[in-house]
């Protein structure tokens, strides 16, 4: 029988000891600590794990997303923008629904309606993939009585039916003559603030993001030996202290290190970076000059797979261009690459020389 006594505080502490294991909760009402206890002590003799009286109290679905957030935020690993956006969604459209009732039926519905919104394959699947992790993670870290497989269920049949899928593989690449239109047209604007056509060069001989290319310092960059340190880079993994540092070389048709030095004539004194621009501010300048040079379908980080192709192209082997590009998952790596067939010829020429 579990053993209730009250604290100095007038709060009511519940101690259960059956079966080698002890475990203790504390409650503002008696009844209700009786009531855990008598909970606690079924759930041991099920061979259960007793259920914490903070997650016991959870009943929707809104519940389980605040515990996630709260417990991924206590161990330094709060979700970032686009995740915590996707969190509130879900919370607004399904946050009241009872933890039973996200089933299959409930998936299925859901993706019906964010398809009808607007909403394609790949972001119907992230939602969903977000569900189970929300679902998954009070399941494995709390062990709430709650069901993954109707969630598998649900997107099974939503991808049979056309409403789930993985985002395509984008291989579009800049032509040299767009590449030469664009370079072009910043500089010969006298009014273009924003040096792009020397960030264009350094996106394609870098192979780096337009956050990386505005964030990085002068500090971090060392001429003599030709590298530059991107600090907290991108990485599903370590969102945080994943420094790496990049050879800086001359091999895609730009030379990276000799576009920083042209660099160093504009440096600004009240500010460390080597770019110091707003990285959307470059995205929508590059996004604007290709509308009005008729160049359809380019992004700015369409420079970034254009750099990674370049590398190949220049006889790099994967593990050598993931030093430049930052990847460790090789499989990624591939997609961002894109080899035009006619570069084989130089290729080969290059070894027979």
């Amino acid at each position: 029988m579990a053993s209730i006594l009250k604290e100095k505080s007038g709060t009511w502490r519940v101690q259960v000891r059956r079966k080698g294991r002890s475990i203790s909760e504390t409650f503002v009402r008696y009844d209700d600590a009786k009531r855990w206890g008598v909970d606690a002590e079924r759930q041991i003799d099920r061979g259960e794990t007793p259920t914490l009286s903070k997650v016991a109290k959870l009943q929707t679905f809104g519940d389980l997303i605040d515990l996630h957030i709260s417990d991924m935020s206590e161990v330094g690993k709060a979700p970032g923008r686009s995740k915590q956006a996707t969190l509130e969604m879900l919370k607004r459209r399904l946050g009241r629904k009872k933890m039973v009732e996200i089933d299959r039926e409930c998936v299925i519905k859901f993706g019906r309606e964010r398809s009808k919104e607007g909403a394609g394959p790949t972001t119907i699947g992230i939602d969903v993939g977000v569900i189970k992790l929300v679902v998954q993670h009070s399941a494995a870290v709390h062990g709430l009585p709650v069901l993954i497989e109707p969630i598998d269920l649900g997107r099974i049949a939503l991808k049979r039916l056309g409403l789930v899928a993985h985002s395509n593989e984008r291989d579009r690449r800049p032509t040299e003559e767009e590449l030469a239109k664009l370079i072009h047209y910043f500089d010969s604007n006298p009014r273009q603030i924003i040096p792009m056509g020397r960030i264009i060069k350094f996106a394609v001989a870098g192979a780096m993001r337009q956050e990386e290319i505005c964030r990085v310092v002068w500090s971090d960059h060392n001429g003599r030996t030709k590298m530059l340190a991107i600090r907290d880079r991108k990485d599903p993994r370590a969102k945080k202290g994943n420094d790496q540092s990049i050879p800086l070389l001359a091999v895609s048709g730009y030379d990276a290190n000799a576009l920083i030095e042209e660099q160093r004539a504009f440096r600004a004194n009240d500010d460390d970076r080597i770019f110091p621009y707003n990285h959307k501010s470059v995205s929508n300048v590059f996004t604007r000059a290709c509308r009005i040079l008729g160049i359809q379908d380019l992004h700015f980080h369409d420079l970034r797979h254009e750099g990674a192709s370049r590398l190949f192209e220049a006889g790099l082997q994967i593990h050598q261009v993931a030093l430049v590009t930052g990847h460790k998952d090789w499989k990624m790596l591939r997609r961002y690459t894109h080899l035009r067939p006619e570069s084989l010829h130089d290729f080969v020429a290059r070894r027979a020389a």
